[in-house]
């Protein structure tokens, strides 16, 4: 028998791009609905959702100032909402074959617990130069020493993602002349 031809190795179709693509930005636009509900919140507008061909698992927001803890990030929300569904009641590969999509590039310790849930694939809006762990200020999601990297796709639906943030800030801040 000959060797079989390694169909990962080839690239992909352009329809599957775009398809990609589109899948992408589709889950993004479900993160910035969850950033919003955020904003309303009175959060730092910052959403996820977790998605597994097509379907919604999980979704979460910035949820710090609700319920006063630090942690409750929107991955973070995310990740427990997640787990509280019984996603991985069945072992931990739970998570396997899943996309967490978020309007944020996550910080160090969001980045540290999808790596540790193995969630295989990331996808944010907005670059975070001053946190972000997806490769503005480091890179702990691909890190070559760590047991799992994540797949990593930054910068889609970008403007929208940082128009949400830049908006909350500016109303919250007063402006020079103040």
């Amino acid at each position: 028998m000959g060797r079989r031809p390694d169909w990962r190795a080839r690239p992909a179709p352009a329809a599957t791009v775009a398809s990609r693509r589109e899948r992408d930005e589709a889950g993004v636009r479900l993160a910035l609905a969850e950033a919003r509900a955020a904003r309303e919140a009175g959060e730092v507008p910052v959403g996820a959702v977790l998605m597994r061909d097509g379907a919604v698992l999980a979704s979460g927001r910035n949820r710090m100032r609700e319920r006063a803890d630090p942690r409750l990030h929107a991955e973070m929300d995310c990740l427990d909402a997640a787990v509280r569904s019984g996603l991985t009641a069945a072992g931990p590969d739970g998570f396997a074959d899943c996309t967490l999509y978020v309007t944020l590039e996550p910080c160090a310790q969001c980045a540290g617990a999808l790596v540790l849930a193995r969630v295989p694939r990331v996808v944010f809006g907005a670059w975070d130069p001053k946190a972000g762990m997806a490769g503005s200020l480091h890179d702990l999601l691909r890190h070559p020493r760590l047991n799992h990297r994540a797949e990593v796709t930054g910068g889609v639906l970008e403007g929208e993602c940082a128009a949400v943030l830049e908006t909350f800030f500016r109303e919250r801040r007063p402006s020079p002349a103040e």
